[in-house]
């Protein structure tokens, strides 16, 4: 019975994770024109992929790789960049059967990007290891063969198709909030807060000196702490 319940959650996983690995597919694409022209091989962007599943981190590596700067400037932005996975692992953490082993749980934070977040967060009762491995088995190698791609076929496509590329990951993470906004009118309204006020620190004196990456933590636990205090969540309920 046990069994059978993992498969259907790793099924489950698969398809909920197939249109982010198409997204992942399409993105990536980009990343790798941009590996190609910071010298890397093919073999080194689609490692790099592999191991990372992260685009502004990525993204970001590689204008550090150009620049030719140091390590540690490397590993500070990188800290700076992907310290939100921190805060989903967190929340992720508390849908995970408190029984669930050290691996599981190291083998479900490696997966933790934006769009599995999403998925994964907004699936009902406990999350099962299983369901996050059938999504990352999709959405990982997308990434990474995108990735590949980018530095083998770069050249092929014309450049505004690469740029629509581009902007397959924004819409795909909006196909993933709105069913969930559309649910919880809470979600809802924090969402369109969070533009509102993520439009307004881009370009008020002072906070839009600040890193985007440090903005988005930054609002992402001031409008958690500010939900968690207006529509406290019954324990008996999460």
């Amino acid at each position: 019975m046990a069994e059978k319940k993992e498969t259907n959650a790793f099924i489950q996983g698969l398809r909920d994770g197939l249109p982010i690995g198409l997204g992942y597919l399409a993105v990536a694409f980009t990343l790798g024109i941009q590996c190609r022209d910071a010298g890397m091989t093919a073999l080194e962007a689609t490692v790099m992929s592999l191991v990372n599943v992260t685009s502004a981190g990525e993204f970001a590596g590689l204008a550090i790789i150009k620049a030719a700067s140091s390590y540690l400037e490397m590993a500070f932005s990188q800290l700076i960049i992907n310290l939100r996975y921190m805060l989903m692992s967190f929340a992720l953490s508390q849908k995970a059967d408190p029984s669930l082993g050290v691996g599981h749980r190291l083998g479900i934070a490696f997966g933790v990007t934006d769009e599995i977040f999403g998925i994964s967060i907004g699936r009902k009762g406990k999350l099962e290891p299983a369901y996050s491995y059938g999504a990352m088995a999709v959405a990982i190698p997308g990434w990474t063969i995108g990735t590949a791609l980018g530095v083998i076929m770069g050249n092929v496509l014309p450049a505004s198709i690469v740029s629509a590329l581009s902007l397959a990951l924004y819409g795909m993470f909006i196909a993933i909030v709105v069913p969930k906004a559309k649910e919880d009118k809470h979600v809802a309204i924090i969402c369109v807060a969070a533009v509102i006020i993520s439009s307004i620190c881009a370009y008020a004196p002072v906070v839009k000196d600040i890193s985007g990456g440090s903005r988005i933590i930054i609002l992402t636990i001031i409008l958690s702490l500010a939900a968690a205090l207006i529509w406290p969540v019954k324990e008996e309920e999460n």
